[in-house]
């Protein structure tokens, strides 16, 4: 018996797709309610005032505005939606 596979196939060439993570929206850019502003795995940033969070952990706008990301409690990053003057 031969301790490998022999010719013919090949055990690899299997790859997941990639989820097209990231910052959808960015600071200063209007948003109207039910964007998506952030997609993430886990909270890399935190939802602030007017924003959603998502099962899956994406932020999503819930009122109109402009997109602000800012620092708060504990150096976290927030991301919040502010109404624009």
């Amino acid at each position: 018996m031969a301790t490998s596979k022999s010719g013919g196939s090949t055990q690899n060439g299997r790859d997941s797709h990639s989820k097209r993570l990231g910052v959808k929206l960015f600071d200063g850019q209007r948003v109207t309610g039910g964007e998506i502003i952030v997609r993430q795995r886990g909270t890399r940033i935190h939802p602030g005032k007017s924003v959603g969070l998502g099962n899956d952990h994406t932020i999503y706008a819930i009122g109109t505005g402009l997109v602000k990301f800012h620092y708060g409690p504990r150096g976290r990053r927030y991301v919040s939606v502010v109404q624009s003057a």
